[in-house]
């Protein structure tokens, strides 16, 4: 097609803003049908009447789906061809959107059903994207783009989420012209359960849009193939021989990952309550969750930028490996200064939402993009991401169970707290034993 033609004579950094902006926009809307419900509280209401509060329950529904999306996605995502992408991309969000809807229409109780429904599809979302990016050699620019989509979407989302419910979106609305204000009066201030859905159709054009223009990204060149190893979808035969050759290293990797995974979730799923915990309510801070996940979010991509620099896939593998291990240092660190009074709890939380994001991000783009390109094995980022998934969306699932099982008494501040301090110390002697294997299996 025409845009094609125009990308592949273009010069790289106008290709890499196109590229950069065509995947943020995509995954960042994907959010808006997956978080949005996050923002609701149910306060005080139990999962019939059991020990598991509703909101747990409805978080961990979704994660499982998730995580079961991951697994399908090991086979659904390293196979797909070029050709389908597009259509599975669109497919997964309408499906996503359709559970939404189904989720404000049952009773509270029933909720888990629908987001579980909802969570089926989305996980094999960023896969999809991911095959467009990987193989180039601008592909820690790309990558480190599309993952600071989820840093800010996440934050940005569920402040727009109660937004509407406290019906300022409506407002919004109203101030425009021709349709706005019957929008706006169907509108006014929308209810916990049918916030996801509204949410994700406020989403859905931009969606579209962007998955068209990330459709239109040429391959890789030839320079692109020698510098980075030509990727190809695949069978599973090669996904055997991939997981035997690298097996001691990747259990490694996913062991910190489980943990790491159930981290990044759980502050990702009760921000509202840990700002609670820490004296921001939201009433009186409505847009402290964008203002932290916005610094991390510059903080993650001028860390993963870096990275670009570095040529010899060698040394970037050993870059990504030291941007991780800092993450789970800086988590520790912050930590300790909070408990020592020397900084506050939103600097804390944006420590360590920095700190983890630093950590959890290279797992779903650079670091595997890396390992294949300075081994040369046979394989796609795509299939060792979504190894890593599987196994860490089903930590995610653990974790939130634990917490209200064996510490129901403990609040989510405290507990969260002490997880800081286990991932931290768990995560750098994960990475630092899996940074050694690497290099020795690549000079060998």
């Amino acid at each position: 097609m025409q845009v094609t033609s125009l990308l592949e004579k273009a010069p790289r950094p106008i290709f890499v803003t196109y590229a950069i902006f065509a995947a943020f926009c995509t995954y960042f809307c994907m959010y808006a049908f997956r978080k949005p419900f996050a923002a609701a509280k149910f306060d005080g209401e139990l999962f019939f009447n059991s020990m598991v509060e509703l909101k747990t329950a409805i978080v961990i529904s979704q994660i499982i789906g998730y995580a079961l999306s991951k697994y399908i996605g090991i086979k659904v995502c390293s196979e797909i061809t070029p050709g389908r992408r597009v259509f599975a991309l669109i497919f997964l969000i309408l499906w996503g959107e359709a559970a939404l809807v189904l989720y404000g229409i049952v009773p509270n109780n029933l909720k888990v059903v629908a987001i579980f429904l909802n969570g089926l599809p989305l996980g094999m979302v960023w896969g999809m994207v991911v095959w467009y990016l990987e193989g180039r050699r601008t592909s820690e620019l790309l990558l480190a783009g599309l993952s600071c989509s989820y840093i800010l979407a996440s934050g940005v989302v569920k402040d727009f989420a109660r937004a509407m419910m406290d019906g300022i979106v409506a407002e919004w609305w109203r101030r425009l012209p021709l349709i706005g204000p019957s929008i706006a009066s169907a509108l006014g201030r929308v209810s916990e359960g049918w916030m996801p859905a509204i949410t994700g159709l406020h989403f859905l054009p931009l969606f579209l849009l962007s998955v068209w223009m990330l459709n239109q990204l040429p391959k890789p060149t030839d320079a692109d193939v020698a510098a980075r190893v030509q990727r190809k979808p695949m069978d599973s035969s090669d996904r055997w021989a991939f997981v035997k050759h690298f097996l001691a290293g990747l259990i490694l990797l996913c062991l910190s990952y489980f943990f790491l995974t159930a981290y990044r979730d759980f502050r990702d799923n009760y921000q509202v309550e840990l700002f609670d915990g820490l004296g921001y309510p939201y009433a009186a801070h409505k847009a402290i969750i964008t203002k932290a996940e916005t610094i991390v979010m510059f903080g993650v991509i001028g860390a993963m930028a870096l990275l670009n620099f570095i040529k010899d896939n060698r040394r970037g593998l050993i870059g990504a490996f030291a941007i991780m291990i800092g993450g789970m240092g800086l988590m520790g660190i912050s930590t300790l200064l909070l408990d020592a009074g020397m900084i506050d709890g939103f600097w804390w939380m944006t420590c360590i939402g920095l700190g983890s994001y630093l950590a959890y991000v290279p797992y779903g783009s650079v670091l595997f993009d890396r390992l294949i390109a300075s081994t040369g094995v046979a394989g796609t980022a795509v299939f060792a991401i979504y190894v890593a998934d599987s196994i860490g969306y089903t930590g995610s699932v653990g974790v939130q169970l634990f917490k209200d099982l064996a510490h129901s008494d403990v609040s989510r501040l405290g507990f969260f707290k002490g997880f800081t301090y286990f991932m931290s110390v768990l995560g750098m002697v994960c990475l630092a034993s899996g940074c050694i294997y690497f290099l020795r299996k690549q000079r060998h």
